[in-house]
């Protein structure tokens, strides 16, 4: 059996199938365990591995950033300004090799991480005839 087929699989049913609000948690998850993983990787000084994270954190707020309706709610500029922020700073931190600079990256998005996952929860329902009509309702959480 290829495990590695079946992995890509499941992984690309659950990423097709998961509402906006799960996406969007995902991606911060995601976000997270690259930062966490490039800080690990400058502190043992493989500066190719831990660029190859950063290159991943900012093609995830790349699309965080692409996907964020500002309209949507009074915080969307700020967050966008937070997005602008944390590219600039990935960039400056993988070209400078600075793991202090990713570790603040790294806390920055942990509070909106868990944030997100919070108003995730809180927007999830739990009767199954109430997630066809959430699903149908299209984007949530400023993302479409």
């Amino acid at each position: 059996m290829n495990y590695a087929a079946v992995r890509a699989r499941y992984l690309d049913d659950t990423v097709r199938t998961a509402s906006p609000a799960t996406l969007l948690t995902m991606l911060y998850d995601r976000l997270v365990l690259d930062l966490q993983r490039a800080e690990e990787l400058q502190r043992a000084g493989d500066r190719p591995g831990a660029g190859q994270q950063l290159v991943h954190a900012q093609d995830i707020v790349s699309e965080l950033s692409g996907t964020l309706d500002t309209d949507a709610w009074d915080g969307g500029q700020q967050l966008m300004s937070v997005y602008s922020f944390l590219l600039t700073e990935l960039v400056g931190a993988n070209m400078s090799g600075d793991p202090e600079r990713t570790a603040g990256c790294r806390r920055v998005v942990e509070p909106l991480r868990d944030a997100w996952h919070d108003a995730a929860a809180s927007l999830t329902p739990t009767v199954p005839a109430q997630r066809g009509a959430y699903a149908a309702a299209g984007g949530v959480l400023g993302v479409g």
